[in-house]
């Protein structure tokens, strides 16, 4: 079941409440057989888990991308579709919008959940919160299995610096960041850039309302994020926005 998104009152990112109450029940006495069946299903999830692809997927959700928002919200489906021939792709859903406002689902595997939850958010007037979605990313790059980050956006209003030194933290642990810029600011551009070198990942641009540049965008994303570099090597053999990713990617 997918998990609401959920924001503290701190303003950080974190995970929906689950609905229990924190407590541990008392132990009782199993048999073995219990035992034996009960580590044979936690066994067979963990394989599950690990051999799909998982990819945060962060949209700044401001009032400048009102006109292209619904294009974007569309255009997701493609990653589903292109991970699917691939293997299987889960996508952890991060957004920003309006004053201090960042939130995130739980792990999502199926593009209509995906796509019904995307439709619910309206863009807000407000500045950009890139830190929190590298903060997010840091957090689970590790206990989850973190492939790779996308994030879709047109400005940055933060400390380059700050932000520069949490790219190369993913870059260390193997988690390129794949930024996607609409528009043409230049502030945005030369910050997008060195993030994505340090990470180990690629900038492209992107004309607004140029949904068939984004779609190949997300569809090599999601290539690399479900089979890794030798699918995204594959597929840059056939489509012009993998050539884009590989060609960067040290």
């Amino acid at each position: 079941m997918v998990r609401g998104p959920f924001k503290s009152s701190s303003g950080s990112i974190t995970p929906s409440d689950d609905g229990t109450d924190g407590h541990r029940l008392p132990e009782t006495e199993r048999s073995s057989t219990d035992a034996i069946a009960d580590f044979v299903a936690q066994a067979r999830a963990v394989a599950a888990s690990e051999s799909r692809g998982r990819l945060v997927f962060a949209l700044d959700a401001t009032l400048s991308r009102q006109p292209t928002w619904d294009m974007a919200c569309a255009l997701q489906a493609d990653m589903f579709r292109e991970a699917a021939a691939l293997g299987s792709l889960d996508v952890r859903l991060v957004y920003y919008r309006g004053f201090n406002e960042c939130r995130a689902t739980g792990w999502i595997s199926d593009s209509a959940e995906l796509a019904r939850l995307m439709g619910k958010i309206d863009c807000r007037g407000g500045k950009t919160q890139i830190g929190k979605v590298l903060a997010e990313a840091r957090r689970h790059a590790t206990s989850a299995r973190i492939r790779a980050v996308v994030f879709v956006g047109d400005a940055m209003e933060e400390n380059v610096d700050e932000l520069c030194a949490r790219a190369g933290e993913l870059g260390l642990l193997k988690v390129p960041l794949f930024l996607f810029q609409e528009g043409n600011d230049p502030v945005a551009e030369q910050a997008f850039r060195e993030m994505a070198r340090l990470s180990g990942g690629a900038w492209c641009r992107f004309d607004p309302g140029a949904a068939a540049q984004l779609r190949d965008l997300l569809r090599a994303a999601a290539a690399y994020a479900a089979g890794g570099r030798d699918a995204l090597l594959r597929l840059a053999a056939s489509e012009g926005g993998a050539a884009r990713l590989i060609g960067q990617m040290r």
